[in-house]
This record gives structure tokens, C-alpha cells and sequence, in this order.
């Protein structure tokens, strides 16, 4: 229920093409925040023991599929748990719900928890004002969700002056007294991780990244989406351009994303073997995906139209014949324009047939919240909030939360699968979006007017995992990838669309990335460096 494309910039999802943009934890400064954060004891890890998915999941990443929503969801908690009214901060990527006084969904969720939980719901663009505006106030709301990627500064300061440090409450067993919480995976906890404390619930995400999607209809013409090598990419791309019809969507950095993962690109940043970091930006293997990316433009396979908003409907009416997507469980988009249409997910090839490729992974969350600074009974009484609200998938919770109340809000169909009534396509979209931002579960594949298509994404997502890479400075904090991070990525990139299209020769890279390095980039690489955790391994070649 969250419009994709902007989910994927937020999620960290879709940190494309060498992003400089950090997550919000374990480092935080290097005055001793690295190592204070590398020594806490994370939470406890207890999975949820209610639910046996159909298809397991994995530490790698592998997500758990369920071909069905599971029969008498049970309870993940024992009693509501609010006694008092609880304001919070987050953000919606729909349209913006109903109020609370005429949204029924809402009403029934507050009844569930036992008091009113009001919403002050920010919309893309303009969060990062209203939670400063909101922090510069006298009365901050309970809670704020800190998004990872929004270009907040100064987070350690901010929290440490602001925020309340929940270690004792959340560290090792601790945790356990809010199950929920405690099915959290230790990799999602540490972006909730500042200067050795616990700061709030992380929001987890899929940890998987970006991938290209295409019909297969168009690409059987061609011997199919799957390609040994870049050249015989090109050609297929080239035998499917003809003017009217195109290969490729015009976004040009999320497909240099992918042809760069064929190249053997770094995801972010890599690990040198004397544990000193270089940027995507700095390598040749990224400078030649933005070559190859040039080779394809002056051959016309791309979509010509630069501010295409959205390629999914001429994706699946075969004007254009791939596009890149948040990430493998993005097949829904399609089946929503085509209920006929499963389309296909390039698995990443060497750019010469011998070299190995990167799968670029994910972020893994959208960040965390954190309370505002409080009394002990207060405390816990948001922590049981904040446990309801991350309920396992196939929950009572869980269920309330995205779905509202049987019969009102949804039904369920004939495999017993609920699936909104007209009234919950309403009253659901813009909250449900808005509280999954705010809190989360771990992700599952769930397809329930396609299950098949889960054992598809399933085993997808198991072929990506061969070639699997992660941003080894996600979890970590740099103030300076904070403050200028968005702007030095935009300025690079501005540049590199100049390459591809023709408009600058490729000799403009350097120059740009000179600026990149003297305006922020060179200071970025010493933060992140400075709180590398230890466990991070060199990046192999």
C-alpha cells in the first residue's frame, strides 16, 4: 500500500548507483560512539514460534513465503496496551487517510489498543521540515519516526538532547518482555543503534534490492530476459528498438544500477584490505557501466522521454520491455495492471560471460522511532505500543493493523484470505501506510490471488542471494553523508545522465568526481571508515 517508487528511495531498498546516503546507527561520531555501539549487546532474538510458513526463510535474507494468510491468526499479545492517548510523527507515501474522527479503521484500531493513537502524517516532499519544525517545539510528539535517508543532521546530538536512550529496556533478554520486538533480527536492531544506545524499533523492510523486470511476452522474441553477457544484452535490447518500441525505461541511474552490478561495482562502498573504504564512484568498474550505459542510449534502446513518471503501464503493454523495480516482490505492480502477467527478474551476469556479478542488497529498513524523553511507566506503555504494532504477518495484530475489521473494512475470499471491501480501500491505503512506516515486522512474501507467484519470488530471491552484496557501511552513521550526502549524489548523477545521453564526453566524470571528493566525499569515506565495524569483510574482487 505504499507507492513503490517512493518507498524504494526511502527503504534504502533502492540505494542506487553508489548513494551516498547512511543509515542512522552503530557508529555515530568517532569520539568513542564506534566502539561503544560495537560493544552493546544487541536485543535478543526470539522468532515468533505462532506461524510455519509454507516456504522457510533464511539468516541470508531469504524471506519466508506463505502461500495463504494463515487460518485462526493467533494473538501476539495479551492485553491492549495503552491506557493513555499517544501522539506520533510519521509519514504516508498514499493519499493521506481519512481523520481519525471519520475513519472508522482508525476508531476500531484505537479501540483495539486500548487509547487513541493521533497521527500527524507527513507526506513526501516536506517530512524533513516538519520534523524540524516539530523538534524546534516545546512539546514533541511521543514518538518520531526517524527516516534513514531524508537528510536529517546532527543524529547522535539530536537524540542524546531530545529522545530517550531505551538500552536498558530493549538490550538482551530485556527485550523479551515484548515478543514482537523481540522477533526483530539483530541486522534490523542496528540501525537503531547511536553511540552505544538503543534509540528505538527499527522498521524492517526487504532486504533485498533493486532488480530489472521485464514482460516476457516481449522478450521471447529475443530468446528471453536472461542474458550470458553484456554484448548479447545489447543485441537483444537493439533487435527490440525500433522507434517505436524500446528495450529499456528511461531511468537512467537505476539501469546503470543494474549494468553496473554486471561489471562487479561495489554496493556503496569497498572494503580494501587494509579496511579503508572506496566509493562506487572511485572504481573503474562503475565508470565502465556508465560507458556501456552510453553504448545502449547512442543506440536508441532507451524509452527517449527523460521524465517518464512511472513505465509500469507500458511495460506491460509491451512499449517498453524492462524497467527496474524496488525488488523481486514487485511482480504485484504488474499483475494489478495485467492479472495475466508474471513478469521476469534478470538474475545479474558477468559483463564478459567469466567475470562474477554482485547482487546489490537492500538497506534492510526504513529506519526507526524513537520516544520523546519520558517517565519509566510512560516508557513501557509506549514499548507495548510499539510491540502490538509490530506483530508477526498471520497475527490478530497484525490483521487490525493493515486490514481493519472483518466485515467492515475487509472479508475474506474463497481461500480465506482477507481482502478489502470498498470501505477499506478508503479508509485503509494512507494509514496502513503511515503506521507501517512507523513500525513493522519482518517482510514475508504473501500473494494470495497469486500463490505461485510466492514460490516464483521465492526461489528468486534465492538465485540473487548467490551473488548477494552488502553496503558495508549500512548500520553506520556519518554526519556529513547526513548534511551534503544528497546533494553531492544528485550533483554526480546530474553528470552521469550528461554521459549517457551525449551531452558531456566521458572525460567530464573525473572533474565530477573531483567534486564529489572535495565537496564531501573524501570526508564521508573517513567517517564511515572510522566506525567500520569489525565483522564488515574485505569486498572481493
Amino acid at each position: 500500500m505504499i507507492n513503490r517508487r517512493r518507498f524504494l528511495q526511502v527503504s534504502g531498498a533502492a540505494v542506487v548507483a553508489g548513494s551516498t546516503l547512511a543509515g542512522c546507527g552503530d557508529g555515530g561520531t568517532a569520539g568513542g560512539g564506534a566502539k561503544a555501539s560495537g560493544d552493546l549487546k544487541l536485543p535478543t532474538y526470539k522468532p515468533f514460534a505462532g506461524l510455519q510458513p509454507d516456504l522457510p526463510g533464511a539468516e541470508s535474507g531469504l524471506e519466508p513465503g506463505f502461500l495463504r494468510f494463515p487460518a485462526n491468526a493467533t494473538a501476539s499479545v495479551k492485553a491492549p496496551p495503552l491506557k493513555n492517548a499517544v501522539t506520533a510523527l510519521t509519514e504516508t507515501f498514499a493519499t493521506p487517510p481519512p481523520p481519525m474522527g471519520s475513519n472508522p479503521m482508525w476508531q476500531a484500531l484505537n479501540q483495539a489498543l486500548g487509547a487513541e493513537l493521533k497521527l500527524t502524517i507527513g507526506t513526501d516532499p516536506g517530512y524533513p521540515e516538519k520534523f524540524a519544525t516539530l523538534l524546534a517545539s516545546d512539546s514533541l510528539p511521543d514518538l518520531m519516526w526517524l527516516p534513514p535517508n531524508q537528510g536529517i543532521p546532527n543524529i547522535g546530538p539530536m537524540l542524546e538532547a531530545k529522545f530517550q536512550d531505551l538500552t536498558k529496556y530493549l538490550s538482551g533478554d530485556a527485550v523479551l518482555e515484548y515478543p514482537n520486538l523481540a522477533a526483530l533480527k539483530p541486522a534490523s536492531w542496528r540501525t537503531a543503534v547511536v553511540n552505544g544506545k538503543i534509540w528505538g524499533a527499527p522498521i524492517p523492510s526487504t532486504p533485498f534490492g533493486q532488480v530489472m523486470m521485464g514482460n516476457p511476452r516481449t522478450w521471447e522474441k529475443v530468446g528471453g530476459l536472461q542474458s550470458a553477457n553484456a554484448e548479447e544484452f545489447f543485441a537483444k535490447c537493439k533487435e527490440l528498438s525500433n522507434g517505436t518500441n524500446y528495450a529499456l525505461e528511461p531511468a537512467i541511474i537505476n539501469m546503470l544500477h543494474m549494468f553496473g552490478e554486471w561489471f562487479g561495482a561495489p554496493n556503496g562502498w569497498r572494503v580494501n584490505a587494509d579496511r579503508s573504504l572506496t566509493h562506487l564512484y572511485e572504481t573503474e568498474n562503475y565508470r565502465a557501466a556508465v560507458e556501456y550505459a552510453a553504448k545502449l542510449w547512442a543506440a536508441k534502446v532507451f524509452y527517449p522521454d527523460l521524465n517518464l513518471a512511472d513505465a509500469t503501464p507500458k511495460t506491460v503493454n509491451g512499449q517498453i520491455a524492462a524497467q527496474v523495480v524496488v525488488g523481486p516482490r514487485a511482480t504485484a505492480d504488474f499483475r494489478a495492471l495485467d492479472p495475466t502477467l508474471f513478469v521476469d527478474t534478470l538474475i545479474p551476469f558477468g559483463h564478459d560471460g567469466k567475470a562474477k556479478p554482485v547482487y546489490d542488497m537492500g538497506y534492510g529498513t526504513v529506519g526507526f522511532t524513537p520516544f520523546k524523553q519520558t517517565d519509566e511507566g510512560r516508557i513501557r506503555e509506549l514499548l507495548a505500543l510499539m510491540d502490538y504494532l509490530s506483530a508477526p504477518f498471520g497475527t490478530k495484530e497484525y490483521l487490525q493493523k493493515n486490514f481493519g475489521v472483518e466485515g467492515q473494512q475487509y472479508q475474506l475470499d474463497a481461500q480465506k484470505n482477507p481482502v478489502l471491501t470498498k470501505a477499506g480501500t478508503q479508509q485503509a491505503p494512507g494509514l496502513v501506510s503511515a503506521l507501517t512506516i512507523m513500525t513493522s515486522p519482518e517482510s514475508v512474501i504473501f500473494n494470495p490471488a497469486f500463490p505461485d507467484d510466492t514460490r516464483k519470488i521465492h526461489a528468486t530471491e534465492q538465485k540473487l542471494l548467490e551473488f548477494a552484496m552488502r553496503n558495508p557501511t549500512a548500520g553506520t552513521y556519518s554526519d556529513t553523508s547526513s548534511k551534503v550526502g544528497p546533494k553531492l549524489t544528485a550533483a554526480f548523477r546530474d553528470t552521469i545522465v550528461d554521459i549517457v545521453t551525449g551531452r558531456q564526453k566521458i572525460g567530464a566524470y573525473d572533474e565530477a568526481l573531483k567534486r564529489w571528493k572535495s565537496g564531501g566525499g573524501d570526508k564521508m569515506r573517513g567517517e564511515f571508515a572510522a566506525v567500520l565495524p569489525a565483522g564488515v569483510p574485505v569486498t572481493g574482487s
